[in-house]
């Protein structure tokens, strides 16, 4: 997992995540290539490849918790009224944690990470056409 990722809360997450993988409760749909980042490892000619940002949920749940009174009840009815005025959150929140999800099924170590067809990976480029041919290249090769 990226270091960005050590310590938060999505641990409990991902080991129950990694429970249902176990037994098959998670039916993961995967493209064919996808780039693994966070907000610290910006990326370069993403194309049309599927891009998870590993850090959106935290900025998610920092949006959300931005600026709450002391007081638990008003609290929560701020987060509500927030979560009110924008129905896309949960929404969002819930792809990002499916991302990291399926950047910790797929075993990834180090980001930026460019996956094609859940067995290639190509780690620290960041540009993803040229990961992409590296890929293509060595996929031509190994035939």
């Amino acid at each position: 997992m990226p270091e960005s990722m050590s310590g938060s809360p999505v641990s409990l997450l991902l080991h129950f995540a990694a429970i249902a993988l176990a037994v098959g409760l998670c039916p993961c749909a995967w493209a064919e290539a996808i780039a693994f980042t966070d907000s610290r490892h910006p990326l370069a000619s993403t194309g049309n490849v599927r891009v998870v940002m590993l850090d959106a949920s935290a900025q998610i749940e920092a949006t959300l918790s931005a600026n709450l009174p002391p007081d638990v009840d008003k609290a929560a009815a701020l987060v509500r009224e927030r979560l009110a005025q924008n129905p896309e959150l949960p929404r969002q929140l819930a792809a990002s944690y499916q991302g990291v999800l399926d950047a910790y099924s797929l075993g990834i170590a180090k980001i930026p990470a460019i996956v094609v067809d859940r067995r290639y990976v190509i780690y620290g480029e960041h540009d993803v056409e040229a990961a992409l041919a590296r890929i293509a290249a060595y996929r031509g090769g190994a035939r």
